[in-house]
């Protein structure tokens, strides 16, 4: 089962909840009291980066038919799409980049450069998944409606192709986004009701002939001649996007150590708890600081579903500060390459592609599904845990010393 008791299940007190509330919120505030010029020029040089590697692609691509020409305007075009989707419109949309007052740069006004609406993916993504992240039932980022991540999920015969969903998923990802909002997929939340169904169908189908003409009509026949190659390129660049932008957020999510939740105590949950969940339904990954860049940053998934108002470029920092909350408090703090992180997310889909009744573990303490139902019987406190207080790490060390070496504890 997943996590119904959050306090419980990271071995804290209501009142340690509200102290960790606190010193989360002090980092908010400092960091978006410090907010300037080197921030604005932050955004500002990569908006400019973006739109050089799209026009320097463009302009190589129409001579596409060259086998050179096609693997550099290839390259570039897919290096601009990902930098636009993952740097650019999904932190913009979030609201990082509002306090600039900027038309140009700013939540309202942005529309990405994929088949889904910007007004779907802020209802879907900045509503739904931050505010119930991770919660069975309320967040349709857990499985995106077609793939089974946790044991919560009944298992059901279309799962035996978990793997098949994922891929196809995975060289789609723009269309599962632009999509996700319909409510058309079988497991996801239809709440909307068929008027307002029909009319962000309407939305998408606007949206998506724009950006398929533009990707695979327009931009091909500017090559005349060499118009499949570039056809192809086109295609090639959005793939490559696709996989990309897969990859990052499913490491966020799905590696062992990212919890899933129940809808127990969403009701009165506080400013507090609600930090306190993002903690531990969150997983980060590690890398150069040119992965971080393309990633948008989100190899610091925690910092994000932390502050996801506050501009990427500065989780890196923030990381330093939330990694000491972790170690003082005893929590995990869950990162590690992104190699690892991809194949325990990859893991977890195989696995649960078969009923539950193959799968060894329970459904209270299996890496992917975890519960506070894991440590009953179990004391609160050890005697023997490193750091100032005993908590949810040494907890788990003490349930199952194997978890330790999917846990990468903050030094």
């Amino acid at each position: 089962m997943a996590i119904s008791d959050v306090k419980e299940y990271a071995h804290l007190s209501a009142e340690d909840v509200e102290k960790i509330g606190e010193e989360l919120e002090e980092i908010r505030t400092s960091v978006m009291e410090s907010l300037g010029d080197a921030d604005r020029r932050y955004v500002q040089n990569t908006i400019r980066l973006q739109r050089g590697l799209v026009a320097g692609a463009r302009a190589v691509l129409l001579f596409s038919g060259y086998r050179p020409a096609w693997v550099v305007g290839t390259g570039m075009l897919a290096a601009g799409k990902i930098i636009e989707n993952m740097e650019l419109g999904h932190n913009v949309m979030h609201g990082q980049w509002d306090w600039m007052n900027d038309p140009v740069i700013h939540s309202s006004t942005w529309e990405w450069d994929i088949v889904g609406t910007s007004e779907h993916w802020k209802a879907t993504h900045n509503y739904h998944h931050h505010k119930y992240t991770n919660i069975i039932g309320m967040d349709d980022d857990v499985g995106y409606g077609v793939v089974r991540v946790t044991r919560d999920q009944p298992w059901h015969p279309a799962f035996a192709l978990n793997i098949v969903w994922n891929t196809m998923l995975a060289f789609a990802f723009q269309w599962g986004v632009g999509v996700q909002h319909l409510e058309i997929a079988p497991g996801t939340i239809n709440a909307s009701g068929r008027p307002e169904q029909k009319r962000r169908i309407g939305q998408f189908l606007r949206k998506a002939r724009k950006q398929v003409g533009k990707d695979y009509v327009w931009w091909p026949m500017l090559s005349g001649s060499d118009w499949k190659t570039t056809l192809a390129a086109d295609a090639t660049a959005n793939v490559i996007r696709n996989l990309w932008s897969n990859a990052v957020i499913f490491c966020g999510h799905f590696p062992d150590g990212a919890d899933k939740f129940t809808l127990e105590d969403l009701e009165e949950e506080t400013q507090a708890q609600w930090y306190l969940r993002q903690m531990l339904g969150s997983a980060n990954f590690t890398g150069s600081q040119l992965t971080h860049f393309m990633s948008g940053n989100l190899s610091f998934q925690i910092e994000h579903h932390l502050f996801p108002t506050i501009p990427s470029n500065r989780y890196s920092e923030i990381s330093v500060q939330v990694q000491d909350i972790c170690r003082r408090w005893d929590l995990p703090y869950t990162t590690g390459p992104l190699y690892r992180q991809y194949w325990q997310s990859w893991r977890t889909i195989a696995k649960l592609s078969l009923p539950d009744r193959f799968l060894k573990g329970t459904p209270d303490d299996a890496p992917e599904t975890r519960s506070e139902r894991m440590f009953r019987g179990e004391p609160r406190t050890y005697d023997d845990h490193a750091g100032p207080r005993s908590g949810l790490v040494t907890a788990l060390r003490h349930h199952n010393p194997a978890i330790m070496k999917r846990l990468t504890r903050a030094a």
